[in-house]
């Protein structure tokens, strides 16, 4: 199993002195991949958040969010091995040879390290804001896959579908990777299934080692039902934010992924053993952004990562 971080692109004080050193030190550290995400906007009022029934303000930390392609391809230059993902960019927002375009030039600046993780998104004021219909979100950003595939294939490129239409055409760059994966965030039983069909792994925030695991299930059951081998997609699990990773182990009420380094390295166990074949820390969106990330947080912070790493090898959690 492989471990990723999310970088701190978002909040009023991140910066790219800050991105920069987290991914080079990353790298250094030996961790396998790097993410970004998409936040168009914040909006002022109360909205339904991530598309569950909760009613509240969308948190202040996304008042700035840098753009996740420009940023990486940013982070491209200052590293040399580490995997560039995103998690996510909400596909629905954009136009698929457009953000095809973009992966391919990203892939192609970072010598084939691009991964495309895609979401069909939640926040209804984006919807709006983009003037893109919510309604059927999910065969959008189906149909989106398709066609942003087509554009990565040989010329003459065309796509002729319900949402999208590419006229034959050439559409170049084409990305370095014979097959630049594309994979989707997904929480709804029907997602699940349709990243199961199309995509080339999934993405989910599971709670707990139970939750991961039927999630997976789910998702491996859809891919068997499609023809396809489980074995050749990806799980890359988000640890939920903000879990903390603390000097002294956690007791009672300890977050799945949170707690020590040796805690969080027995829970990377049990996140391989219920199908994972990545779990990525997104911690630093929780270390007091609201009120500055600062040197000292940030050095802290990347400190424990790699005391989390070490305890991941001594458990023989990242062999093959």
């Amino acid at each position: 199993m492989e471990l990723g971080l999310a970088l701190p692109v978002a909040g009023p004080q991140t910066s790219p002195e800050t991105i920069v050193k987290v991914a080079r030190e990353a790298e250094r550290l030996g961790y396998a991949a790097l993410w970004s995400f998409e936040r168009l906007l914040r909006p002022l009022e109360k909205v339904e958040l991530y598309g569950s029934q909760e009613i509240g303000l969308v948190p202040e930390f996304y008042r700035s969010t840098y753009e996740p392609l420009e940023t990486l391809s940013y982070v491209a230059a200052a590293t040399e091995r580490i995997k560039l993902g995103t998690a996510v960019v909400v596909a629905p927002m954009h136009v698929p040879v457009v953000l095809a375009r973009r992966f391919a030039t990203l892939d192609q600046f970072s010598g084939g390290r691009a991964i495309a993780g895609l979401g069909q998104g939640w926040q209804q004021h984006e919807f709006d804001t983009a003037n893109v219909p919510s309604s059927r979100k999910g065969a959008r950003t189906e149909e989106f896959i398709t066609a942003m595939r087509a554009a990565w294939g040989p010329d003459p490129v065309g796509h002729d579908g319900e949402f999208y239409r590419i006229a034959p055409s050439e559409v170049n760059p084409k990305p370095v990777q014979a097959h630049l994966p594309v994979l989707m965030a997904a929480f709804a039983p029907a997602a699940v299934k349709r990243a199961g069909r199309i995509a080339d792994g999934l993405i989910p925030v599971a709670s707990s080692a139970q939750d991961l695991r039927d999630t997976v299930s789910a998702f491996h059951k859809a891919a068997l039902e499609a023809g396809r081998d489980p074995q050749d997609l990806a799980v890359v699990n988000q640890v939920p934010w903000p879990v903390p990773i603390t000097r002294e182990p956690i007791g009672e009420g300890r977050p799945f992924l949170g707690g020590s380094p040796r805690q969080i390295a027995e829970d990377l166990v049990a996140a391989r053993e219920s199908g994972a074949t990545q779990v990525y820390f997104c911690t630093a969106q929780g270390l007091g952004l609201d009120e500055g990330l600062g040197a000292a947080e940030v050095d802290r912070w990347l400190e424990s990562l790699g005391e989390v790493i070490e305890a991941a090898d001594r458990l023989g959690v990242l062999a093959p």
